[in-house]
């Protein structure tokens, strides 16, 4: 499928790749990319985590590395960019989104 709702930064594909080459992730697994809440007044935070690929997901393929989408968050996650920033006062994956401020996870 060529829709690509998110995207990764370099940065932010090369950590993937690195965390799936040393952290054991089993064979099959792919960067699973969604959010969690109900988007209401308490809003929802996006999330990260490696799973096999599920019935109805969306998938693509960055780099080495497959992504999954549920299709149900995909119009929450249109036009996110997933970074990763590695500094003295912080260290994780970022996500960025048209209009809206970074956030650390």
């Amino acid at each position: 499928m060529n829709l690509q709702p998110v995207t990764l930064t370099d940065r932010a594909a090369k950590e993937v790749e690195n965390i799936m080459n040393n952290k054991n992730i089993p064979e099959g697994y792919g960067l699973r990319v969604g959010i969690k809440g109900s988007g209401g007044c308490v809003g929802f935070t996006y999330m990260l985590g490696f799973d096999k690929k599920q019935e109805g997901d969306i998938e693509y393929q960055v780099g080495t590395t497959p992504i999954y989408i549920e299709k149900k968050h995909t119009m929450y996650l249109i036009g996110l960019e997933v970074d990763f920033y590695e500094g003295s006062d912080a260290r994780g994956f970022t996500f960025v989104k048209a209009g809206e401020e970074s956030t650390v996870s």
